[in-house]
Protein backbone atom coordinates (compact mmCIF):
# COMPACT_ATOMS: atom_id res chain seq x y z
CA UNK A 1 0.00 0.00 0.00
CA UNK A 2 1.44 3.70 -0.90
CA UNK A 3 1.39 6.46 1.86
CA UNK A 4 -1.31 8.34 -0.02
CA UNK A 5 -3.29 5.17 0.29
CA UNK A 6 -2.93 4.99 4.17
CA UNK A 7 -5.62 5.88 6.62
CA UNK A 8 -4.20 9.63 8.03
CA UNK A 9 -4.00 10.21 12.20
CA UNK A 10 -4.67 14.17 12.18
CA UNK A 11 -3.58 16.19 14.96
CA UNK A 12 -6.62 16.90 17.20
CA UNK A 13 -8.00 20.61 16.49
CA UNK A 14 -7.39 22.95 19.05
CA UNK A 15 -11.09 24.39 20.73
CA UNK A 16 -9.65 27.59 22.81
CA UNK A 17 -13.00 28.03 24.35
CA UNK A 18 -12.96 24.52 25.12
CA UNK A 19 -9.46 24.75 27.12
CA UNK A 20 -10.86 27.73 28.42
CA UNK A 21 -13.45 25.65 30.98
CA UNK A 22 -11.00 24.83 33.05
CA UNK A 23 -8.26 26.78 34.89
CA UNK A 24 -5.92 25.73 37.99
CA UNK A 25 -4.22 27.62 40.24
CA UNK A 26 -0.55 27.22 39.58
CA UNK A 27 1.60 24.37 41.50
CA UNK A 28 5.21 25.75 42.60
CA UNK A 29 4.36 29.30 40.54
CA UNK A 30 8.64 29.91 41.03
CA UNK A 31 10.46 26.70 39.57
CA UNK A 32 12.09 27.53 36.60
CA UNK A 33 11.16 26.10 33.38
CA UNK A 34 12.62 25.74 29.87
CA UNK A 35 10.43 24.73 27.32
CA UNK A 36 12.27 22.59 25.07
CA UNK A 37 10.17 21.38 22.37
CA UNK A 38 7.33 23.68 21.30
CA UNK A 39 6.39 25.04 17.77
CA UNK A 40 5.49 27.90 15.74
CA UNK A 41 2.95 28.35 12.23
CA UNK A 42 0.08 30.26 11.15
CA UNK A 43 -1.84 26.94 10.15
CA UNK A 44 -5.34 25.89 11.93
CA UNK A 45 -5.58 28.98 13.47
CA UNK A 46 -2.12 29.95 14.07
CA UNK A 47 0.31 29.82 16.80
CA UNK A 48 3.10 32.65 16.29
CA UNK A 49 5.10 34.87 18.89
CA UNK A 50 2.09 36.31 20.55
CA UNK A 51 0.40 32.91 21.17
CA UNK A 52 3.56 31.27 22.66
CA UNK A 53 3.72 34.04 25.33
CA UNK A 54 0.35 33.87 26.37
CA UNK A 55 1.07 30.70 27.34
CA UNK A 56 4.36 31.44 28.78
CA UNK A 57 3.19 34.09 30.67
CA UNK A 58 0.00 32.21 32.05
CA UNK A 59 1.86 31.81 35.32
CA UNK A 60 4.44 29.45 35.53
CA UNK A 61 8.02 30.19 35.42
CA UNK A 62 9.46 29.75 31.91
CA UNK A 63 12.88 31.49 31.36
CA UNK A 64 13.52 30.17 27.84
CA UNK A 65 12.10 27.85 25.26
CA UNK A 66 13.42 25.71 22.52
CA UNK A 67 11.72 26.25 18.92
CA UNK A 68 11.50 22.62 17.20
CA UNK A 69 11.14 22.11 13.30
CA UNK A 70 7.72 22.08 11.77
CA UNK A 71 8.15 22.66 8.25
CA UNK A 72 7.24 26.59 8.54
CA UNK A 73 8.54 29.26 6.59
CA UNK A 74 10.97 27.15 4.30
CA UNK A 75 12.76 29.83 1.51
CA UNK A 76 10.55 29.56 -1.64
CA UNK A 77 13.90 29.79 -4.40
CA UNK A 78 17.25 28.60 -4.28
CA UNK A 79 18.51 25.30 -3.93
CA UNK A 80 16.04 22.25 -2.49
CA UNK A 81 18.55 21.59 0.20
CA UNK A 82 18.80 24.74 1.86
CA UNK A 83 14.99 26.11 1.46
CA UNK A 84 14.39 24.57 5.34
CA UNK A 85 16.66 27.14 6.68
CA UNK A 86 14.24 29.64 5.91
CA UNK A 87 12.82 28.19 9.04
CA UNK A 88 15.74 29.23 11.24
CA UNK A 89 15.65 32.55 9.43
CA UNK A 90 12.30 32.67 10.91
CA UNK A 91 12.73 31.82 14.21
CA UNK A 92 15.58 33.70 14.68
CA UNK A 93 13.45 36.60 14.14
CA UNK A 94 11.02 35.76 16.18
CA UNK A 95 13.83 35.40 19.12
CA UNK A 96 14.69 38.81 18.00
CA UNK A 97 11.53 40.23 18.18
CA UNK A 98 10.80 39.05 21.88
CA UNK A 99 14.29 40.22 22.59
CA UNK A 100 13.22 43.32 21.71
CA UNK A 101 9.77 43.62 23.31
CA UNK A 102 11.78 42.65 26.33
CA UNK A 103 10.00 39.71 27.51
CA UNK A 104 11.42 37.71 30.91
CA UNK A 105 11.38 34.33 28.70
CA UNK A 106 14.34 33.39 26.10
CA UNK A 107 12.26 32.60 23.44
CA UNK A 108 13.72 30.68 20.96
CA UNK A 109 16.88 30.61 23.15
CA UNK A 110 17.53 27.03 21.10
CA UNK A 111 16.51 26.04 17.84
CA UNK A 112 15.88 22.94 16.24
CA UNK A 113 15.92 22.78 12.63
CA UNK A 114 15.97 20.14 9.45
CA UNK A 115 18.84 19.28 7.16
CA UNK A 116 18.26 16.34 5.29
CA UNK A 117 20.71 13.93 5.87
CA UNK A 118 20.25 11.71 3.29
CA UNK A 119 22.79 14.28 1.46
CA UNK A 120 25.24 12.28 4.09
CA UNK A 121 28.69 14.24 4.25
CA UNK A 122 27.02 16.88 1.25
CA UNK A 123 24.95 18.19 4.25
CA UNK A 124 27.81 20.04 5.63
CA UNK A 125 26.87 23.58 3.94
CA UNK A 126 23.23 23.52 4.43
CA UNK A 127 24.17 22.46 8.48
CA UNK A 128 26.40 25.53 7.86
CA UNK A 129 23.64 28.07 6.48
CA UNK A 130 21.67 26.67 9.53
CA UNK A 131 24.75 27.75 12.01
CA UNK A 132 24.62 31.05 10.65
CA UNK A 133 21.11 32.12 9.96
CA UNK A 134 20.53 31.09 13.73
CA UNK A 135 22.65 33.94 15.23
CA UNK A 136 23.78 31.81 17.54
CA UNK A 137 20.95 29.81 18.80
CA UNK A 138 21.09 26.67 16.16
CA UNK A 139 21.72 23.59 18.27
CA UNK A 140 20.48 20.56 16.46
CA UNK A 141 18.60 18.66 13.40
CA UNK A 142 15.43 17.02 13.35
CA UNK A 143 14.91 14.67 10.63
CA UNK A 144 11.46 12.85 11.03
CA UNK A 145 12.45 9.26 10.86
CA UNK A 146 8.14 8.18 12.37
CA UNK A 147 6.75 6.20 9.95
CA UNK A 148 4.96 2.80 10.19
CA UNK A 149 3.81 0.57 7.63
CA UNK A 150 0.00 0.86 8.70
CA UNK A 151 -0.63 4.66 9.08
CA UNK A 152 0.17 7.94 8.42
CA UNK A 153 0.52 10.52 11.11
CA UNK A 154 2.64 13.48 10.19
CA UNK A 155 1.97 16.46 8.36
CA UNK A 156 5.27 16.43 6.46
CA UNK A 157 6.16 13.48 3.71
CA UNK A 158 6.25 10.12 5.22
CA UNK A 159 9.77 9.25 5.81
CA UNK A 160 11.26 5.85 4.34
CA UNK A 161 10.68 2.48 6.45
CA UNK A 162 14.20 1.63 8.23
CA UNK A 163 15.61 5.19 7.60
CA UNK A 164 18.20 5.31 10.58
CA UNK A 165 19.87 1.80 9.33
CA UNK A 166 20.30 4.06 5.88
CA UNK A 167 24.75 4.19 5.19
CA UNK A 168 23.96 7.63 3.81
CA UNK A 169 21.48 8.73 5.69
CA UNK A 170 23.95 7.49 8.88
CA UNK A 171 26.75 9.53 7.26
CA UNK A 172 24.74 12.87 7.70
CA UNK A 173 24.18 12.03 11.18
CA UNK A 174 27.77 11.77 11.33
CA UNK A 175 28.20 15.07 10.09
CA UNK A 176 26.02 16.80 13.33
CA UNK A 177 29.13 16.23 15.56
CA UNK A 178 31.79 18.76 13.43
CA UNK A 179 28.87 21.66 14.14
CA UNK A 180 28.99 20.82 17.64
CA UNK A 181 24.73 19.51 17.31
CA UNK A 182 22.78 17.35 18.75
CA UNK A 183 20.19 14.65 16.76
CA UNK A 184 16.28 15.43 17.63
CA UNK A 185 14.32 11.93 16.70
CA UNK A 186 10.89 11.57 16.13
CA UNK A 187 9.58 8.25 15.85
CA UNK A 188 7.07 5.50 17.19
CA UNK A 189 7.79 3.33 20.02
CA UNK A 190 7.85 0.82 17.44
CA UNK A 191 11.69 2.50 15.83
CA UNK A 192 12.99 2.73 19.60
CA UNK A 193 15.63 -0.10 19.00
CA UNK A 194 16.33 1.40 16.04
CA UNK A 195 17.56 4.35 17.39
CA UNK A 196 19.45 2.26 20.06
CA UNK A 197 21.62 0.73 16.82
CA UNK A 198 21.97 4.39 16.17
CA UNK A 199 23.07 5.82 19.18
CA UNK A 200 25.60 2.80 19.74
CA UNK A 201 27.25 3.91 16.36
CA UNK A 202 27.66 7.51 17.22
CA UNK A 203 28.35 7.18 21.37
CA UNK A 204 29.83 10.81 20.86
CA UNK A 205 26.91 12.63 19.75
CA UNK A 206 23.48 14.05 22.25
CA UNK A 207 20.73 12.13 20.82
CA UNK A 208 17.29 13.43 21.82
CA UNK A 209 14.26 11.29 21.76
CA UNK A 210 11.19 13.60 21.38
CA UNK A 211 7.72 12.26 22.95
CA UNK A 212 8.70 9.39 24.76
CA UNK A 213 9.36 7.37 21.77
CA UNK A 214 6.11 7.69 20.36
CA UNK A 215 4.06 4.97 22.35
CA UNK A 216 0.96 4.49 19.97
CA UNK A 217 -2.50 3.89 20.25
CA UNK A 218 -4.16 3.98 17.21
CA UNK A 219 -4.67 2.07 14.24
CA UNK A 220 -3.40 -1.50 15.07
CA UNK A 221 -2.41 -0.68 18.57
CA UNK A 222 -6.11 0.68 19.88
CA UNK A 223 -7.24 -0.85 23.19
CA UNK A 224 -4.04 -2.25 23.28
CA UNK A 225 -2.27 0.29 25.88
CA UNK A 226 -0.98 -2.25 28.42
CA UNK A 227 0.84 -4.44 25.67
CA UNK A 228 2.41 -1.65 24.11
CA UNK A 229 3.33 -0.31 26.80
CA UNK A 230 5.41 -3.46 27.72
CA UNK A 231 6.48 -3.54 23.96
CA UNK A 232 7.67 -0.03 24.50
CA UNK A 233 9.32 -0.47 28.01
CA UNK A 234 11.34 -3.04 26.56
CA UNK A 235 12.58 -0.83 24.10
CA UNK A 236 13.27 2.08 26.56
CA UNK A 237 15.04 -0.55 28.71
CA UNK A 238 17.47 -0.76 25.29
CA UNK A 239 17.88 3.06 24.81
CA UNK A 240 18.58 3.82 28.00
CA UNK A 241 21.97 2.03 27.64
CA UNK A 242 23.11 4.42 25.80
CA UNK A 243 24.61 7.40 27.66
CA UNK A 244 24.01 9.68 25.02
CA UNK A 245 20.66 8.83 24.74
CA UNK A 246 18.15 11.65 25.99
CA UNK A 247 14.25 11.52 26.38
CA UNK A 248 11.69 14.54 26.22
CA UNK A 249 9.11 13.67 28.46
CA UNK A 250 5.66 14.32 26.56
CA UNK A 251 3.98 14.55 23.50
CA UNK A 252 1.21 12.23 24.91
CA UNK A 253 -1.63 13.91 23.97
CA UNK A 254 -1.12 13.33 20.60
CA UNK A 255 -3.47 12.53 18.83
CA UNK A 256 -1.37 9.01 17.96
CA UNK A 257 -1.00 8.08 21.43
CA UNK A 258 -4.90 6.84 21.43
CA UNK A 259 -5.76 9.20 24.58
CA UNK A 260 -9.35 11.24 24.42
CA UNK A 261 -9.02 13.88 26.35
CA UNK A 262 -10.49 15.97 23.90
CA UNK A 263 -13.55 13.93 23.36
CA UNK A 264 -14.73 14.64 27.39
CA UNK A 265 -17.53 17.32 28.21
CA UNK A 266 -14.47 19.72 30.30
CA UNK A 267 -10.47 19.75 29.66
CA UNK A 268 -8.92 17.47 31.77
CA UNK A 269 -7.56 18.13 34.95
CA UNK A 270 -3.91 18.44 35.80
CA UNK A 271 -4.51 15.13 38.29
CA UNK A 272 -6.35 13.35 35.16
CA UNK A 273 -3.21 13.79 32.95
CA UNK A 274 -0.16 13.10 36.03
CA UNK A 275 -2.33 9.67 36.34
CA UNK A 276 -2.32 8.87 32.70
CA UNK A 277 0.86 9.99 32.00
CA UNK A 278 3.25 8.98 35.00
CA UNK A 279 3.92 5.57 33.73
CA UNK A 280 5.39 6.41 31.15
CA UNK A 281 7.42 9.12 32.43
CA UNK A 282 8.24 7.65 35.71
CA UNK A 283 9.83 4.68 33.59
CA UNK A 284 12.02 7.32 31.49
CA UNK A 285 13.15 9.09 34.78
CA UNK A 286 14.10 5.62 36.61
CA UNK A 287 15.70 4.34 33.77
CA UNK A 288 17.18 7.38 31.92
CA UNK A 289 17.82 9.74 35.59
CA UNK A 290 16.19 12.99 35.59
CA UNK A 291 19.76 14.37 33.91
CA UNK A 292 18.89 13.04 30.73
CA UNK A 293 14.99 13.61 30.89
CA UNK A 294 13.25 16.90 30.26
CA UNK A 295 9.95 17.80 30.29
CA UNK A 296 7.99 19.21 27.15
CA UNK A 297 4.76 20.60 26.02
CA UNK A 298 4.81 19.83 22.27
CA UNK A 299 3.08 23.09 21.76
CA UNK A 300 0.76 23.96 19.68
CA UNK A 301 0.64 20.44 18.92
CA UNK A 302 -1.06 19.01 22.54
CA UNK A 303 -2.57 22.33 23.89
CA UNK A 304 -5.73 20.16 20.91
CA UNK A 305 -6.07 17.98 24.24
CA UNK A 306 -5.07 20.48 27.24
CA UNK A 307 -3.59 23.74 27.98
CA UNK A 308 -0.12 24.72 28.73
CA UNK A 309 -1.08 25.74 32.02
CA UNK A 310 -2.86 22.40 32.93
CA UNK A 311 0.33 20.68 31.71
CA UNK A 312 2.95 21.93 33.64
CA UNK A 313 0.96 21.04 36.75
CA UNK A 314 0.47 17.92 35.77
CA UNK A 315 4.31 17.29 35.21
CA UNK A 316 4.89 18.85 38.39
CA UNK A 317 2.65 16.43 40.01
CA UNK A 318 4.02 13.42 37.98
CA UNK A 319 8.07 15.05 39.84
CA UNK A 320 6.42 15.83 43.40
CA UNK A 321 8.88 12.43 44.65
CA UNK A 322 11.77 14.36 43.42
CA UNK A 323 14.40 15.71 45.00
CA UNK A 324 15.41 19.50 44.37
CA UNK A 325 18.48 18.49 42.05
CA UNK A 326 16.08 16.27 40.23
CA UNK A 327 13.32 19.09 39.70
CA UNK A 328 15.73 21.89 38.40
CA UNK A 329 17.01 18.84 35.64
CA UNK A 330 13.63 17.41 34.79
CA UNK A 331 12.27 21.26 34.43
CA UNK A 332 15.15 23.08 33.40
CA UNK A 333 19.10 21.69 33.58
CA UNK A 334 18.89 18.91 31.51
CA UNK A 335 17.29 21.08 28.33
CA UNK A 336 19.92 24.13 29.62
CA UNK A 337 22.75 21.46 29.17
CA UNK A 338 21.90 19.61 26.06
CA UNK A 339 20.80 22.13 24.29
CA UNK A 340 23.51 24.75 25.58
CA UNK A 341 21.36 27.46 26.45
CA UNK A 342 23.79 29.01 29.37
CA UNK A 343 22.06 32.28 30.92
Amino acid sequence: MSTTELPVFKHVELNPAWLDRLHEDIIEPDLPIIDPHHHLWERDGGYLLDDLLADTGSGHNITATVYVQCGYAYRHDGPEAFKPVGETEFVASVANEAARRGVKTRVCAGIVGYADLTLGDEVDAVLQAHVDAGGGRFRSVRHIVARHESFQASLLTPPPLFLMNDATFRRGVGRLGAFNLCFDAWLYHTQIKELANLARAFPELPIVMNHLGGPLGVGPYQGRRDEVFREWLAAIDELAQCPNAYVKLGGLAMAIAGFEFHREPLPPSSGELANAWRPYMDACIERFGAERCMFETNSPVDKGMCSYPVMWNAYKRIASGASASEKAALFHDTATRVYKLGH
